[in-house]
C-alpha cells in the first residue's frame, strides 16, 4: 500500500510504498482510508515541533473518514496513527459511524477544526449561562456573527467594540493574546481557552492582568481532554455538522502529497488515495 511519510522533521512528506499492513488485533478494525485532511496540527506535527510529533518515520494526519471491511463508512481519528495512508489499523473506539448523507470529503476536511472548539467548550468551560457569548481569535473570520480585524502589529489590533462576553477560544496566542487580556472590559467572569499558538508559543504576561480580570485561563488539546472523551462526544458532534453548510475544500490525491504540501489557498486540504 501507499502512504505519506517523512523522515526528517520539517520535510515536506513523500508518496512511498509500504508493506501491507498485520492484521488488526482484537481490539481494532482496518479501515480503508476514503479522504484525510490536512489541518494546522497536521502540519505542526510533521515540523516536529508540536508536544505530539512522536517519532520517526513520522505518517502525518490524525483522522479521516474511511470504510470498514464490512462496509460501514466511518470517522476516525488518532494521534497515535497517521491518516494519510491507505488503510490504518484503528482501535475500535476511535472509529464512529458517519450520519447518513454526510459528504466523507467534508467530514474529512472541517471536523478536527470543528472538534477544536468543540472539545474547548464541552471539556475546558464550566458552567456557562444557556444564552452564553463567544471570542474566537484565529486568522479568518470563519462565518462569525462579528469580527474584528487583526492588525499586523498585534498590539495595535482595535478591541474597543468587544462588549460582554463569556468565553475566549484562542488559536493565535503570542502578543495578541497580552493585549486582548489588558483591553478587556467584561463585566462577566471570562474563561479563556488557549487552543493554538499560529502567531507564536510564548507570551510574557504581567501578573497584574491576572489580579485585575475576572478571568480564568485554561488550555485544551490532548492531555487537557483525553481521547476517552472525544470517543465520548463525538457521535454528538458528528450530527450537529449535518447543520453545518458546505465549507470551501479542496480535494487532491495522495500520490501529490508533496507537491501540494505547503498549499496556502483559502480552502482546506484534503487528500483522498
Amino acid at each position: 500500500m501507499h502512504q505519506a511519510q517523512i523522515t526528517e522533521w520539517g520535510q515536506k512528506p513523500k508518496y512511498v510504498e509500504v508493506p501491507d499492513l498485520q492484521a488488526p488485533a482484537a481490539d481494532e478494525i482496518r479501515i480503508k482510508v476514503s479522504a484525510a485532511g490536512v489541518h494546522n496540527v497536521v502540519h505542526s506535527r510533521a515540523s516536529g515541533n508540536h508536544y505530539t510529533s512522536g517519532s520517526l518515520p513520522h505518517v502525518p494526519g490524525i483522522d479521516g473518514t474511511g470504510t470498514t471491511e464490512d462496509g460501514k463508512l466511518v470517522y476516525f481519528s488518532s494521534f497515535d496513527v497517521g491518516s494519510l495512508s491507505g488503510y490504518v489499523n484503528m482501535e475500535k473506539r476511535r472509529a464512529m459511524p458517519l450520519p447518513e448523507g454526510l459528504d466523507p470529503v467534508q467530514v474529512a476536511g472541517i471536523t478536527n477544526p470543528a472538534m477544536s472548539s468543540w472539545m474547548a467548550l464541552k471539556t475546558r468551560t464550566t458552567d456557562l449561562p444557556k444564552d452564553f457569548s463567544v471570542l474566537i481569535v484565529a486568522l479568518d473570520t470563519l462565518g462569525l456573527d462579528d469580527s474584528i480585524i487583526i492588525a499586523d502589529e498585534a498590539e495595535k489590533t482595535d478591541f474597543s467594540t468587544l462588549g460582554d462576553i463569556d468565553v475566549i477560544l484562542d488559536y493565535v496566542y503570542c502578543s495578541l493574546a497580552v493585549h486582548l487580556f489588558n483591553s478587556l472590559r467584561s463585566h462577566r467572569p471570562i474563561q479563556y481557552v488557549q487552543i493554538g499558538g499560529l502567531g507564536g508559543i510564548d507570551i510574557s504576561l504581567p501578573s497584574s492582568v491576572l489580579r485585575s480580570k475576572n478571568l480564568t485561563i485554561r488550555g485544551s488539546g490532548p492531555g487537557a481532554w483525553s481521547m476517552q472523551e472525544v470517543a465520548k462526544t463525538l457521535p454528538e458532534m458528528l450530527e450537529a455538522l449535518r447543520n453545518v453548510p458546505e465549507q470551501p475544500v479542496k480535494e487532491l490525491r495522495l500520490r501529490d502529497i508533496e507537491k501540494e504540501w505547503d498549499n496556502k489557498g483559502a480552502e482546506r486540504l484534503v487528500f483522498v488515495p
